[in-house]
């Protein structure tokens, strides 16, 4: 049973206030969230209250939210204050990202807070967003809006309190009278993109369009420091500075999208010859380029040095930004400069000690699910590796393996890829681009894998034939990945005499990345470089597959084979008995009955499972069939949790009907995705179509639907969590 309403739409004027109070009468001092918004030019405003009345009339006059021409409200008998800022704060990051509408919300004070029944409300939002989606409000699904780069750098966030800290430290070198340049030293994954990116939006949003009534203790010493900001620079001239034509190109979409941004605002460096600018934020600051292995770019290296007023062969980008602005924000990593022609380290510690330069540091990483003691190790491995204790890293967090296949390592994260999305292979650059030339040639080929670099240079992570490619550091540096499936190439090895890392220089094929060098060692480091950058890419895990032998060997040390680790799992023991850490086990094969009788046979079986609280929630049965096959392979031992309430769409479920007909799975079960669509009359809502959708290789496998009364006799029995056995 539904238990929100969305309230038909009302002219946002003078009449607004009436039709509420006249029609909602036991809601205008509860807690609700509303939506303001303009068909015509697809604007639209995110907020909530306790007191609906009056915020609907302070916002009449306001002259930006003038501009809207309707509201509805959200309500809900369950809503309390902390779930309608938690509601607010998901509407506005995902409206934000789902393109629909043009929000004029600021992005100070989005809730992060934490409350009980959390997980309870986040039901209940995707209940609601549903219904947005079916009014035209919303257009996309959740789960593409949390892989879109909209998203992933949208500067909507919600910010954690180590963020909050950073983005306060950030705003208090803009105040510094002594600090011209303010250097921030921050690792991969510590967030830099994402304070630059909301930073920006922070210094071009009014102060007005701040909710900051709702502001807990720390937003309103944010705001503080803001309006202190604000005060002393007024409108800001800014640009924000990405080195990498890639990532621009992402960040651009992102501007182009966002209420008070433009796509013009994010630059190339080559582009601060042109103007100055009161601040300069650069993002990725390490790859700032100097006048070495330019290639096409020298032209336009030397020109912008010598309008610029300085020698060319000893200036570089880092001193365009600090000529061209008054102020500049530098973001900067020294581990992720991979090649000869990026900022020498010297530059940045020669503008280090200048007495203009504030430097500041970020140190919490918020990338990879592995945490902090993940990105020690990667560092530790590549950095000094005689050094580590002898023992494997294991972690119910993160998905980290080694793999003596490649063909099973791509099969997985093709597997990943169906599932979350935004799962990539990468490589170093240890083999010929000769497919950019020749498109029917392979380029990496290893045993009989035959593998392509990317087709595309320019957003490759998002390209439609991505998944089937091989990225590089080139491609996928400054992108978040869910999973990401690593070739370390021949050009890499180990050699245990010595206790380090050695590199065969004939095999590293970028020519741009290794001309000019004349050190292996200083090669070296550019190679380590990449190999740390692109191992930090993946959030939800990191697979490796290494080339040589001696290095594998190596790295089996301190790092888990996929092999072993699968091994592991696949051992399922049945229990006769139940235990305090087992989970029932129900053979659906023999069911005649419905899921209830099913429950109390006599001979149900038992497993253990780790990692599943609250036992009672969860069981596992058998699913047979190619029809799941993406995801489930024929035969595989499943974890579900029982079906409790809440909205289906888009979850893979175990369902029980009398008019089901599952061949492949017998009696009256199937497991399939589950997808319906609902129609409203005067009772009520109601299913008018249930569609189970097969996700299988196999085109002839075809959607079960169930409408009209066959949609009475229909029970979700549980949601599918993961695949116990295969």
């Amino acid at each position: 049973m539904k238990n929100f309403t969305i309230t038909e739409e009302y002219s946002f004027d003078y009449l607004a206030e009436a039709n509420i109070n006249n029609n909602h009468k036991d809601y205008t001092s509860w807690p609700i969230v509303y939506l303001l918004k303009n068909k015509q030019d697809k604007s639209a405003y995110v907020g909530e209250t306790t007191d609906v009345l009056t915020r609907i009339n302070t916002h009449l006059k306001s002259e930006e939210k003038k501009k809207l021409s309707s509201v509805n409200l959200i309500l809900s008998d369950l809503f309390h204050k902390s779930a309608t800022l938690d509601l607010e704060a998901n509407l506005i990051k995902y409206i934000s990202a789902d393109g629909e509408y043009t929000l004029q919300n600021g992005n100070l004070g989005i809730s992060n807070h934490q409350y009980h029944e959390k997980k309870v409300y986040w039901e209940l939002f995707k209940d609601i967003w549903d219904e947005l989606r079916q009014l035209g409000i919303a257009r996309h699904s959740l789960d593409y809006i949390n892989n879109s780069d909209l998203f992933k750098y949208s500067p909507y966030k919600s910010l954690s309190k180590e963020q909050i800290k950073g983005l306060k430290m950030i705003l208090s070198c803009l105040l510094d009278k002594q600090a011209k340049v303010s250097l921030i030293h921050g690792g991969a994954g510590t967030g830099k993109s994402i304070l630059a990116i909301f930073l920006f939006k922070l210094l071009k949003t009014d102060l007005e369009d701040f909710n900051y009534s709702d502001f807990d203790e720390e937003d309103e010493e944010l705001f503080s420091l803001l309006k202190k900001v604000k005060h002393e620079f007024s409108d800001l001239n800014m640009a924000l500075v990405i080195p990498m034509a890639s990532f621009r190109k992402t960040i651009s979409n992102v501007f182009k999208n966002v209420n008070g941004l433009s796509a013009k605002m994010v630059i190339g460096p080559s582009e601060l010859a042109k103007n100055k600018y009161d601040l300069i934020i650069v993002d990725e600051g390490h790859r700032l380029r100097r006048r070495v292995n330019l290639g096409s770019y020298f032209g336009t290296f030397d020109i912008n040095s010598e309008k610029l007023g300085l020698d060319k062969f000893t200036s570089s980008e880092l001193d365009w930004v600090v000529m061209q602005g008054e102020k500049s924000i530098i973001f900067y990593d020294q581990y992720q400069s991979i090649k000869p022609s990026d900022t020498l380290k010297e530059n940045f510690k020669k503008l280090e000690s200048e007495s203009f330069t504030r430097v500041e540091k970020l140190n919490t990483q918020f990338r990879v699910r592995g945490g902090n003691e993940y990105v020690k190790l990667i560092h530790n491995l590549f950095d000094e590796p005689s050094g580590i204790p002898l023992e494997q890293y294991k972690t119910k967090d993160y998905e980290f393996y080694l793999f003596d296949d490649l063909a099973e390592m791509i099969d997985r994260i093709k597997k990943k890829n169906e599932i979350h999305s935004l799962s990539r292979v990468v490589a170093g650059y240890a083999w010929e681009w000769i497919s950019n030339k020749n498109p029917e040639a392979y380029d990496i080929i290893i045993g009989e894998n035959k593998l392509k670099w990317n087709s595309v240079s320019v957003d490759w992570v998002n390209s439609t034939n991505s998944i089937n490619e091989v990225g590089c550091i080139h491609t996928t540096q400054g992108y978040d990945l869910n999973y990401t499936g690593v070739i370390i190439g021949p050009e890499l090895d180990y050699d245990f005499e010595l206790e380090r890392l050695i590199l065969d220089k004939q095999k590293y094929k970028d020519k741009n990345g290794k001309n000019s060098i004349k050190s292996e060692d200083e090669l070296l480091d550019f190679i380590i470089n990449i190999y740390k950058t692109i191992l930090l890419r993946g959030i939800e895990g990191t697979y490796i597959y290494v080339c040589n032998d001696n290095l594998r060997r190596f790295l089996s040390q301190f790092i888990q084979s996929f092999s072993s680790i699968t091994k592991e799992e696949i051992q399922i023991e049945f229990l006769d008995n139940p235990t305090e850490t087992s989970i029932p086990f129900y053979d659906l094969n023999i069911a005649a009955g419905c899921f209830s009788e099913l429950q109390e046979l006599e001979n149900v079986k038992f497993i253990e499972v780790d990692g599943v609280s609250n036992k009672d929630d969860y069981f596992a049965c058998k699913v047979i069939g190619e029809s799941m096959n993406k995801i489930i392979p024929n035969g595989s031992i499943c974890l579900f949790k029982k079906y409790s309430g809440g909205s289906r769409n888009g979850l893979i479920t175990l369902v029980e009907g009398r008019n089901i007909t599952d061949l492949e799975f017998g009696s009256n079960y199937t497991v399939k995705e589950y997808s319906s669509k609902k129609s409203i009359d005067e009772e009520g809502w109601y299913h008018e179509e249930i569609i189970l959708l097969p996700k299988t290789s196999d085109s002839s496998f075809e959607p079960i639907i169930l409408r009209d009364e066959d949609t009475v006799d229909f029970n979700v029995v549980g949601v599918f969590v993961k695949v116990l056995k295969i």
